[in-house]
């Protein structure tokens, strides 16, 4: 029972590895678009990115239940990207009264920053 759940945690979490990677990298373009076409601000991008930066949360989520119940090794510095993804989305909404002149490339920025967190990760893992 426990290897079989682990296979499954191990599964998710490296299948939510994409979803983190992917889902930053659509907000970061789709932000880096509406700084130059106001057609394409509103809402829903504010929602799609707090929604990407939401799965980074989960991701930990599901590597801390990895660690703490089925007890896998962590590799040098994985946890330590994950974790600072988790810190960058804490910096980046800090500044937003500050860069609001510069609002969509803050986010932008640092959605692509976040992804690039996320994939150096995943390049860490076994």
């Amino acid at each position: 029972m426990m290897a079989s759940g682990l296979a499954t945690f191990r599964d998710i979490h490296e299948t939510w590895a994409w979803v983190v990677v992917i889902s930053n990298a659509l907000a970061g373009l789709w932000a880096l678009a509406a700084h130059r076409w106001t057609a394409v601000r509103g809402r829903a991008l504010w929602w799609f990115i707090g929604a990407a930066q939401v799965t980074v949360v989960v991701q930990a989520f599901l590597g801390a239940i990895m660690v703490g119940k089925y007890k896998v090794p962590l590799p040098q510095f994985h946890a330590f990207y994950g974790f600072f993804a988790i810190i960058a989305i804490a910096i980046i909404y800090s500044y937003r009264i500050q860069m609001r002149h510069r609002l969509y490339l803050l986010y932008a920025g640092g959605s692509l920053f976040i992804m690039g967190l996320a994939i150096r990760a995943m390049l860490l893992a076994p």
